[in-house]
């Protein structure tokens, strides 16, 4: 027997397609309050999203290639 799972908004109780969901994780200053996580369709995420600010993505920067590495050429042994 095969099973499917179907995602459903937290806020509206709409179903959520593939690739247009969200989660929203909100965390709160005093630990001992835990924290909450909702899903959420692309577009609800994206309203909520506009009340708050946008920060920067976290990890490394990816690696720029180096402009001069591509000119040279390797000489021949």
């Amino acid at each position: 027997m095969a099973r499917k799972t179907i995602r459903v908004s937290d806020l509206s109780g709409e179903e959520i397609s593939d690739n247009r969901g969200a989660t929203i994780r909100i965390t709160f200053d005093d630990a001992r309050r835990g924290s909450f996580q909702i899903d959420a369709t692309a577009e609800e995420a994206a309203e909520l999203g506009k009340k708050g600010r946008q920060t920067a993505r976290r990890g490394r920067r990816p690696k720029e290639p180096s402009a001069g590495l591509a000119d040279k050429v390797m000489p021949d042994r």
